[in-house]
């Protein structure tokens, strides 16, 4: 009887969260998959990356005359995210999706929408980014 109830004990522990198995197991860390489209404007230099971005911004109906700074934020669900600053100092957040489509929208909405900050990473291509696996 003595040996059944030793089981049960611990069983029943672990049910209630007695055991701190969350700190004992290690955390995998999070990998992103890109798709082609987006592997594309990752390897695009500073001045084709800005040009592909302007053309984002006007295709969703948004003004930009010249993209002055632009560069790559975060992997965002399944989105690149990029920032561009244009000439009439708006700045824009741009997700990139796996079919190469753009949403596009301005850095101010960024906090209210908990979407991640407009800030450009160390490398402003996304090529060093860390856990990014290529789709295929």
């Amino acid at each position: 009887m003595r040996l059944l109830f030793v089981p049960a004990l611990l069983l029943a522990t672990a049910a209630c969260g007695g055991g701190d198995n969350k700190a004992a197991a290690p955390k995998d860390p999070a990998i992103a998959v890109r798709g082609p489209e987006q592997e594309r404007l990752h390897q695009l230099t500073d001045e084709m990356r800005d040009i592909a971005l302007k053309r984002a911004i006007l295709a969703s109906g948004l003004r930009c005359k010249r993209v002055v700074r632009s560069g790559y934020v975060t992997e965002y669900n399944k989105l690149s995210m990029w920032e561009a600053d244009c000439d009439d100092k708006r700045q824009w957040g741009i997700f990139v999706g796996p079919d190469g489509s753009a949403q596009v929208r301005p850095c101010t909405d960024n906090a209210r929408f908990k979407l991640p900050a407009c800030q450009i990473a160390a490398d402003p291509s996304g090529r060093t980014a860390r856990g990014i696996k290529k789709e295929g």
